[in-house]
C-alpha cells in the first residue's frame, strides 16, 4: 500500500531547540524558521494536547511567546515541530 502525504501551505516544519528535563518535560528554548532566521522563546505560558485548525494534525501545542511578547503556537506532532504559517496582511 502507497503512503499518501498531506500537503498543507500553512504548515511548516520548523528546527527546535529545547531542554528536556529528567522528570520528562520539554520546554522550548528557540525556533528556527524556514528562511533560517532564529527566534528566541521568551515563555512558554501554556502545554496541552491541541489540534491546529489552520494547518492540520493534533499535537502538544507550546503557546510561546517571541520576539516583543508575541504569542505563537508551537506544536509538537509525534516526531516533528511545526508552526501555523501567518496569514499574509
Amino acid at each position: 500500500m502507497e503512503e499518501k502525504h498531506y500537503y498543507n501551505p500553512n504548515k511548516v516544519y520548523v528546527s527546535v531547540k529545547a531542554v528536556f528535563n529528567p522528570d520528562g518535560g520539554c520546554k522550548p528554548t528557540s525556533l528556527i524558521w524556514e528562511d533560517g532566521r532564529e527566534y528566541e522563546i521568551n515563555k512558554v505560558t501554556d502545554v496541552r494536547r491541541a489540534a491546529s485548525l489552520k494547518a492540520g494534525g493534533v499535537g502538544i501545542r507550546y503557546t510561546c511567546k517571541v520576539g516583543n511578547n508575541r504569542e505563537v503556537y508551537l506544536f509538537f506532532e509525534e516526531d516533528r515541530w511545526f508552526m501555523e504559517r501567518r496569514d499574509p496582511r
